[in-house]
């Protein structure tokens, strides 16, 4: 059904295009039955031609039908759907309250994974005021319940999403996510006991309504234990 609704939001000028065309054929098909009925002179012919207008109609009412479906889906259907249901691989619900914490086994494919030896503190794909993390900063140490800050901010927006990965790592584990624009506000909070202390990247992706990612903004930080 999402991919149903995503092709009725991506083609909607031309589905408006075809429904007017039918249209225009409809209302000619009628013209000429009406004429041909108003004209008819036996009874017979009269027969025919009613039912030619009655097929005319009902084409007109089929593509009226269509048109206003057409128009319920991206007017009101559409905006209201989350942006994780139009895209092609599986995300957050956004629409649970964000928890900030990740799953039991994600935390133990995390904490097995050995580290490489820490480096310096890094921050790249950062875009002012459009997509990039603030807080915590990049090189910080960190423990507890972490408010993550930042901008997620670009035209055409979706949805943003927060993930963490050992230093070096390439398997991303999502930690929460959010369907609102946020700007040098809070994007969710990171529980970082749920993890081992050590060195991870933290990223934040924002993706717009057409379900593109632009690139993410990923800095470094080192969890330490709680004071």
């Amino acid at each position: 059904m999402p991919a149903i609704y995503q092709a009725l939001g991506t083609h909607e000028v031309l589905i408006y295009i075809l429904l007017a065309i039918g249209a225009m054929f409809s209302l000619r098909w009628l013209w000429r039955s009406w004429s041909e009925w108003r004209h008819a002179v036996y009874g017979l012919e009269k027969e025919f031609a009613l039912r030619r207008m009655s097929r005319a109609i009902a084409s007109m009412a089929l593509i009226l039908v269509l048109f206003c479906g057409e128009l319920a889906t991206a007017s009101f259907i559409l905006p209201n759907l989350p942006a994780s249901m139009l895209l092609p691989t599986m995300t957050p619900d956004l629409l649970a309250t964000p928890t900030g914490t990740i799953s039991p086994e994600l935390a133990t494919q995390i904490a097995l994974t050995p580290r490489p030896a820490p480096t310096a503190a890094e921050t790249t794909g950062c875009a002012p005021g459009r997509v990039e993390i603030t807080s915590p900063e990049a090189g910080k140490e960190i423990s507890g319940t972490v408010d993550i800050r930042g901008t997620a901010n670009i035209a055409d927006f979706g949805f943003y999403k927060y993930e963490v990965t050992t230093l070096g790592g390439e398997t991303w584990s999502t930690i929460s996510a959010g369907r609102d624009k946020v700007v040098s506000g809070s994007l969710g909070q990171w529980d970082t006991s749920a993890v081992s202390p050590g060195d991870y990247q933290l990223r934040l992706v924002v993706t717009d309504n057409q379900g593109r990612s632009l690139t993410p903004c990923v800095i470094q930080v080192r969890i330490v234990p709680p004071a």
